[in-house]
């Protein structure tokens, strides 16, 4: 499929939704350019005062710009290429013309500002042509958000990056870099992000930190002298006292050991993640994680004893999260079921699944024409399977996002028993307090709240970010923290 569109500022939304019609596909677009002959096609000319579609070269219809309302005419717009799409291909979307990674964020703020479900389904039903299914779930999740955040006053959370993996998924596209390329900067790294951590204690001592997450990367890819160095200076430099959730991400397996997670519990970690992704070796193998099945048993396995001994001792213990992706190369319905019985063996307290979203800098994307025969699209069907898992662990979902070029047009969902919600999740996913984030790649959020009463769904978010490359980072970590200091007088 190929698009051609003449006015750049459209082509997200439009590249966006054709795609999700033509999942499997990457559809090929020209910006100002000629169209192939004998091609499939969709163009969009966008004119003085109006947009009008073609496909296949046969008219489709046009729409009226509103200069003054333009995420009014992009949403008219979507609506006509899904029209024109669905009967085309004879499907229809989940989320309907929702392209966003944040679909909650819309019933959420109907819901802040009064508006009855009732009047929160019709708008997404006549807005986005969501599916009655879709709607629900987002308005559940929505409820059961406001329900765990509680009151935002001053608060705000903590995010500390670890840029290092013992190795880089095939799917991965953040700023990760391979800890055996890197060990002997790490230690300059922490040092930077010492000076971090110091300016963040000391510019926000008067307002409440409510969460900490510390992710990546891989965190536990540090060495537990390592750890508990970075977590000394947390509790050196910050006020924990009205700290709700403190979270690190271990992660892989193969990075995961018995002292480091004694460093954890010491510390009064209460939130761990160990993260399969899949339970099939042969898939772990294609997809770049050197670790095995049995691995992850095992430290899963390790990561609860420890958990139970601290309890025993007075001190907290985790909660253990796991992640898996639905959609990984050479996988199938059935591998994914067989993924499901295994985990619910491990009864982990949270589980977040994914379905596999194509990352422009990963090296799935990179590599795309050795892997695109081997992908499959994520279905109603397995995705009604992971519910039901879930449901038989004790867990219903409590958030949602969505990623570009999502598989199946689906989502990435969390489920977690009452009271075992990740707070933090909720808080970087729906952008009501600002998020303070530290470490190389990393990209703070300063929320601008709207007015008592207000009914507006936009919330202006400001952002800054640090520079992605660690060598960067130790150099330039006086300009990272300035840049906080400037986005937060």
């Amino acid at each position: 499929m190929n698009l051609k569109i003449n006015n750049e500022s459209f082509l997200y939304d439009a590249y966006g939704l054709v795609q999700a019609f033509y999942q499997g596909e990457k559809p090929k677009v020209f910006l100002n350019k000629e169209l192939p002959e004998g091609e499939e096609s969709v163009e969009i000319r966008v004119e003085h005062d109006k947009i009008s579609m073609e496909c296949n070269g046969e008219y489709s219809g046009d729409i009226a710009i509103d200069e003054a309302d333009r995420s009014d005419t992009k949403n008219r717009l979507k609506r006509l290429i899904y029209e024109v799409l669905s009967k085309k291909v004879q499907i229809s979307l989940p989320w309907g013309t929702l392209t966003g990674i944040r679909p909650t964020k819309i019933p959420l703020k109907k819901l802040m500002a009064g508006e009855t479900e009732a009047e929160v389904q019709r708008y997404m039903k006549e807005t986005y042509l969501c599916s009655d299914e879709k709607i629900s779930l987002a308005t559940n999740i929505a409820k059961r958000e406001l329900s765990v955040m509680g009151e935002i006053g001053d608060k705000y959370a903590l995010y500390i990056g670890i840029p290092f993996c013992p190795s880089i998924c095939l799917y991965c596209s953040f700023s990760s870099y391979p800890m055996g390329l890197y060990q002997k900067k790490s230690d300059a790294y922490l040092d930077a992000l010492m000076k971090e951590i110091a300016f963040a204690g000391e510019h926000f001592k008067h307002r409440t930190l409510d969460t900490i997450y510390i992710g990546g990367g891989t965190p536990s890819s540090l060495s537990a002298s390592q750890l508990d160095r970075l977590l000394l200076a947390v509790e050196e430099h910050l006020d924990l006292s009205a700290l709700r959730e403190f979270t690190v991400e271990a992660g892989r397996p193969d990075s995961i050991t018995e002292d480091k997670l004694r460093v954890l519990a010491n510390h009064n970690i209460d939130r761990i993640s160990v993260n399969p992704q899949t339970m099939h070796q042969k898939t772990l193998d294609l997809i770049g994680r050197f670790h095995t099945v049995e691995q992850i048993r095992e430290s899963f396995s390790l990561a609860r004893q420890i958990s139970d001994e601290a309890k025993a001792q007075g001190k907290k213990g985790f909660f253990i999260n796991m992640d898996l992706i639905v959609g990984l190369p050479g996988e199938s319905k059935e591998d994914v079921a067989k993924t499901l019985a295994e985990v619910k063996k491990m009864k982990p307290d949270n589980l977040t699944v994914h379905s596999l979203a194509i990352k422009r800098s990963s090296r799935l994307n990179i590599q795309w024409e050795n892997y695109e025969n081997e992908l499959f699209v994520n279905s109603k069907d397995i995705m009604e399977m992971v519910h039901e898992a879930a449901k038989e662990m004790g867990m219903s979902p409590y958030y949602m996002y969505r990623q570009k070029q999502i598989s199946g047009n689906l989502e990435n969902i969390g489920f977690a028993p009452e009271g075992k919600e990740c707070l933090y999740n909720i808080e970087i996913m729906e952008e009501l307090c600002d998020i303070v984030a530290l470490g190389a790649g990393s990209a703070c959020k300063k929320v601008g709240r709207n007015a008592e009463g207000s009914t507006d769904l936009k919330i202006k978010v400001e952002r800054c970010e640090n520079v992605k490359d660690v060598d960067l980072y130790i150099q330039r970590i006086d300009e990272m923290i300035e840049r906080k200091r400037q986005l937060y007088l």
